[in-house]
């Protein structure tokens, strides 16, 4: 697993959440967005990696896609 190169940003408070969680889950970012994809968010890996590093905002489409794929309710990927 890849250690994360660049810090945080402040863009979301989702993506750190949803980063831990998908590397527990062993999901390769590569794999996660093309389930991603398959439900409807048009993205590609720079703009979920960015996603994750909390360097963009997360849309409510994609954080509703990611919570499915996760199988979560949204409110557990929030850290409030």
């Amino acid at each position: 697993m890849k250690i994360r190169k660049k810090v945080y940003g402040d863009k979301n408070i989702v993506g750190k959440k949803i980063e831990l969680l998908r590397k527990q889950r062993n999901i390769k970012q590569k794999d996660f967005i093309a389930m991603m994809q398959v439900l409807g968010c048009d993205i590609n890996p720079t703009s979920y990696s960015k996603l994750e590093g909390q360097l963009r905002i997360a849309t409510d489409k994609e954080i509703y896609a990611i919570s499915k794929i996760l199988n979560l309710p949204m409110e557990m990927l929030f850290d409030i």
